[in-house]
């Protein structure tokens, strides 16, 4: 009889043990098959393999209990062919030591391409040599020496698969567009003015981006004109990125590989050239500019009497930031005063809508690092989000809403336009929401949960309210946003559990994301442009798959980079006392966050104190055994910094007291 295998992804501990689920519907890990450092077979964390099932796995030493287990038969897929790391000699080998934590293993270079130990470089996995300690590989680029800002951003970037650098085709069709890109605008207005074009005219109405101080390129505007019988239009303009980027050309296949700008505490790597996001694209102030829209018919409530979806020429009256933006609310005077009052007035009553709806309102500020010239941090702080940052986003959310469900009602009779992409965000999974709900009793909480395990986003701003301005708000914020379901994209639509939305898509950021591009082509086809073909509709569910995928990388990059330089600000102050809250507590000692800059690390276990501490697992806390002193999930804590190892951003703390 031929035996059982299983396929699917293999996750492996830092000393090698690997974990994996026969069966991944369901969510008892205990089901989950152990798989022995020496049954791995050469695979690394992520891989897709082949698993057969090899009996009971007793551990030698008996800290175990004996669990089913099994064996790798083979390694289907790799998860990662390239490693970025620093290179190293041991026992006159060369090797790699990976940044990628969840790489357990070091990687012999046998051609380092000229660099030298101690620089960061890249290295493409070429093999597992039969009886070998360690995979091979090569250095397909050398970054630079470790420790040093632009190398290690870059180096960052690059773990992620993300790089600065466009192939030759993509900079020669930039090189084309630089020539003739303003030449193209051009044509295409004074065909729109002949009326030999689809697109609308709304270079007369009053319009305007607001943006952050250091945006450098702008693909929404807003535009606000009044109506006979106290109506008001309101035109979301976004850049209108498809009429250069053609399906299967150059710039496309490198945006689609690409799928997402990534946007690094000193830099962004854009998902197109420059003269894309930065000129022809950017919906710059006093220039006429290409855009698609979704324009709004709104009473005074901001009920929707009429919607249309199309192509459009404009032109930006003025380019405000938020805080000049915000100055002109808050003072009552100044450029278009008028249209941005009615904007706010509009926005407020558009976002209580949505909030009655259930859409969880997290509001969760951003860590800003500031950088001086040389790239050292010499500023950390929370992003202050003012009411027109709020103001731009309702109105965006609006536009992303209705496109969503515009294009599902063109889809839903099937035709030569069968497919569309939605933003989906499923309900949360009920054992995530019990460990929440748990996790708040501890720190005093209440989280009301349905019979069946589930919550409502009513539940969860209430909550959120309940937290407000209290020291472990942003702990609590952030412990309800993890148990969340991920948003991804999608083909078939499940709804938007977060914004309490039935039908929502990514239309407004055409510039930094590829699924907006596909978005803005649907809508031109369905206005009598170009069909979609069939043959690129079936291709969806490959590009939704691939575009979540690569958002959780750049996110990853995003993250990775901020948390470096919130250690590198961090690292000249060693000794110094702050205060945090613990953020989590496990066997190995307690998890704090450092209240004014946010960055993380960790109390050792046996350095929390003078005595012997247990955790206490079902109450999230360490108990001191003698002392009956206890450190508890949510708690303040005065610390003091006692390490700081940048390039592995992480801070080791001791309690201050």
């Amino acid at each position: 009889m031929t035996e059982q295998t299983y396929e699917g992804p293999i996750t492996l501990t830092r000393k090698g043990m690997g974990f994996f689920s026969p069966d991944p519907t369901n969510k008892d890990k205990k089901d989950d098959l152990l798989i022995p450092v020496e049954w791995t077979n050469h695979a690394l964390h992520g891989d897709i393999v082949e698993i057969i099932r090899a009996g009971m796995y007793r551990d030698p030493t008996g800290r175990m209990p004996a669990r089913a287990a099994g064996k790798v038969v083979r390694v289907i897929t790799r998860a990662r062919e390239h490693f970025v790391g620093t290179l190293v000699e041991t026992e006159g080998r060369t090797l790699l030591e990976p940044d990628y934590k969840k790489m357990h293993l070091l990687i012999e270079v046998r051609d380092t391409a000229g660099a030298a130990f101690g620089e960061k470089v890249l290295v493409a996995l070429k093999g597992w040599d039969e009886g070998a300690d360690y995979p091979w590989g090569v250095v397909e680029e050398d970054i630079g020496k470790a420790g040093v800002h632009e190398t290690e951003m870059r180096a960052l970037a690059l773990g992620q698969g993300f790089t600065s650098d466009f192939p030759p085709s993509v900079l020669a069709a930039a090189r084309e567009l630089e020539a003739r890109g303003r030449e193209q605008i051009t044509a295409e207005i004074a065909a729109r003015a002949a009326e030999q074009g689809p697109r609308r005219d709304f270079r007369e109405a009053p319009t305007c981006t607001i943006d952050p101080a250091d945006a450098k390129d702008f693909d929404d505007a807003l535009s606000v004109r009044a109506l006979p019988h106290g109506l008001i239009e309101i035109g979301i303009h976004i850049a209108d990125v498809s009429f250069f980027v053609q399906p299967d050309d150059a710039l496309d296949r490198e945006a689609r590989e690409r799928s997402t700008s990534v946007y690094l505490v000193d830099r962004t790597i854009p998902m197109l050239p420059t003269i894309l996001s930065n000129d022809l694209c950017s919906l710059n102030p006093e220039q006429d500019r290409l855009a698609v829209s979704a324009v709004f018919t709104l009473d005074a409530e901001a009920n929707i009497q009429g919607a249309w979806f199309g192509e459009t020429v404009i032109h930006s009256d003025k380019r405000f930031t938020y805080e000049e933006a915000q100055d002109v609310l808050d003072t009552g005077s100044g450029t278009m005063h008028r249209e941005l009052s009615t904007l706010h007035a509009l926005s407020q009553k558009i976002r209580a809508r949505r909030q009655a709806k259930g859409a969880i309102e997290f509001d969760t500020p951003e860590v800003k690092v500031e950088l001086d010239a040389e790239g050292k941090p010499i500023a950390v702080r929370l992003k202050e989000r003012k009411a027109t940052n709020m103001l731009v986003e309702d109105f965006m959310l609006l536009a992303n809403e209705n496109v969503a469900e515009h294009l599902s009602e063109l889809t839903a009779n099937g035709g030569p336009h069968f497919q569309s992409l939605y933003r989906v965000h499923g309900e949360p999974d009920s054992d995530r929401l019990e460990n929440l709900a748990q996790l708040l009793r501890v720190m005093g909480y209440h989280l009301k949960l349905s019979g069946s395990g589930a919550v409502s986003g009513a539940e969860l701003n209430r909550l959120l309210e309940e937290v407000k301005g209290k020291p472990e708000e942003y702990l609590v914020k952030t412990a309800t946003l993890r148990s969340m379901a991920k948003a991804t994209y999608a083909t078939k639509n499940i709804g938007h559990f977060g914004l309490a939305f039935d039908y929502y898509t990514h239309f407004t950021s055409p510039i930094r994301r590829y699924p907006d591009l596909l978005i803005h082509r649907l809508i031109k086809a369905h206005a009598g442009g170009t069909p979609v073909i069939a043959q690129e509709m079936q291709e969806f569910d490959t590009i939704a798959l691939h575009a979540s995928e690569r958002e959780v990388a750049a996110a990853d990059a995003e993250r990775d980079s901020v948390k470096m330089k919130q250690v590198e600000f961090l690292a000249p102050k060693i000794g110094q006392v702050f205060d945090a809250v613990i953020s989590g507590v496990s066997d190995r000692g307690l998890y704090v966050e450092e209240k004014e800059t946010h960055a993380d690390g960790m109390i050792r276990i046996k350095e929390v104190g003078n005595d012997y501490f247990e955790y206490d697992e079902k109450h999230y806390r360490l108990v001191g055994k003698r002392t009956n002193k206890t450190f508890q999930l949510g708690d303040p804590i005065r610390i003091r910094l006692v390490a700081a190892r940048v390039p592995e951003k992480e801070l080791d703390f001791v309690p201050a007291e």
